[in-house]
């Protein structure tokens, strides 16, 4: 879900036909963005075969069993760094290796739009099999996101970084400010802050899940980071900052989360266990993500960026190869969904009210690494012909 760019490192083994030309890429992005697809997905098969043990935001600890708490707390990580990943792309879009810089507000636009129609169009479709309820999710804040960066990249770089930290750091203020259905600027504030329906009429429905103003600030913040990845930094020097990024992230999570200062409306308590206590310290709000939920996730992309980047093996590898096609892998994913949802409950009929759903979160573990080993091969095809082919619909896959 974000741009291509030239790398100063290696892009490991990419896969390659004979005779063809592959760009290639920063291999720590792609393992990057391959761990947190996996990550998604899990959580997408939960969200189809587990929807009867349905989690709330943020969970409710008390009635949460600890194996489905964490399994949905894994997934916390992949919109906050897909978005970052994105606004860094943007960056390296705009300074290629070569030296000639380019625009990239044109293309973050045209992407931009691009995205918001696959969510009203194939995202959406692929969640029931049919059009009703619009559930405006997360390709949908990442494409308006772009169009927002679009527009931002016309700044100098150092306002860029400043207004996505003043987002990023200020909107937890913004909470106690709220709008009622049909007062003015109900709508408005639905879009960029509150979760809630934009329209909920017999004739047409539709729901904001992803609140758009944080997701600005971190793609905002991903841009202003691109240079780490730039030719004027050595990877020794990217790794220290991105460890000190990481660990700053945590440290301060701590102290904010720690004291119940500030950054997250769900004040953490002492639990019956110290699982629970764990389970109350790390429930954060996701919808719109809190301080607190983005210091957490940005904080371990960073450290996990650092990790991955002299490391090379076979897990690696198949994740670089997730996350070098990774719109291809969202859209298989859903469908591949859909449909194995559809044959189980033509198989086997509903068992938890009208849902079909499988009795241990374990279950949905197995399932998600079977789909991976089944859908390594098919994203591993498009990676061949997305990076060696010069048809321009590709690159917005």
């Amino acid at each position: 879900m974000a741009t291509d760019a030239t790398p100063l490192n290696s892009a490991g083994p990419l896969p390659q036909s004979p005779g063809t030309a592959v760009k290639r890429r920063i291999a720590s992005i792609d393992i990057m963005r391959g761990l947190v697809i996996v990550l998604m997905l899990i959580d997408h098969v939960r969200e189809r075969f587990y929807l009867h043990m349905q989690v709330s935001d943020p969970m409710d600890v008390n009635s949460t069993d600890p194996a489905l708490f964490f399994t949905r707390l894994s997934a916390h990580i992949c919109a906050p760094t897909f978005v970052f990943l994105t606004g860094l792309s943007a960056w390296l879009y705009a300074h290629p290796s070569s030296g000639n810089q380019r625009s990239a507000s044109g293309f973050l636009f045209k992407r931009g739009l691009f995205l918001v129609l696959l969510e009203v169009t194939l995202v959406n479709f692929s969640w029931a099999g049919s059009f009703g309820t619009f559930w405006l999710q997360v390709i949908w804040v990442i494409g308006l996101s772009m169009i927002a960066l679009s527009v931002l990249v016309m700044l100098p770089r150092w306002l860029i970084g400043a207004i996505g930290f003043a987002i990023v750091f200020g909107h937890n203020l913004l909470t106690p400010i709220t709008f009622q259905p049909g007062e003015f600027g109900y709508s408005l504030w639905t879009i960029l802050h509150d979760r809630g329906f934009l329209l909920d009429t017999e004739a047409l429905r539709i729901k904001i899940s992803y609140p758009l103003l944080p997701w600005i600030g971190v793609i905002a913040l991903g841009y202003f980071a691109g240079p780490l990845y730039g030719r004027a930094v050595d990877a020794i020097t990217r790794r220290k900052t991105l460890i000190g990024l990481g660990l700053g992230c945590l440290v301060l999570l701590l102290l904010l989360r720690g004291f119940n200062f500030y950054g997250e409306t769900l004040p953490w308590e002492t639990g019956a266990t110290a699982t629970q206590t764990v389970m109350s310290f790390l429930n954060f709000t996701k919808y719109p993500p809190s301080l607190d939920f983005l210091l957490l996730t940005l904080g371990i992309a960073f450290l996990l960026l650092a990790w991955f980047e002299p490391r090379k093996n076979a897990v690696l590898d198949a994740l670089e190869v997730f996350g070098s096609a990774p719109m291809f892998f969202y859209l298989l994913h859903l469908y591949v969904l859909l449909i194995l949802y559809q044959i189980v409950i033509a198989l086997f009929g509903p068992n938890h009210g009208d849902l079909f759903g499988v009795d241990h979160i374990g279950w949905v573990w197995l399932i998600s690494a079977a789909l991976i080993i089944v859908m390594y091969f098919p994203t591993r095809a498009f990676s061949r012909f997305k990076h060696s082919t010069d048809l321009w619909w590709v690159k917005y896959f």
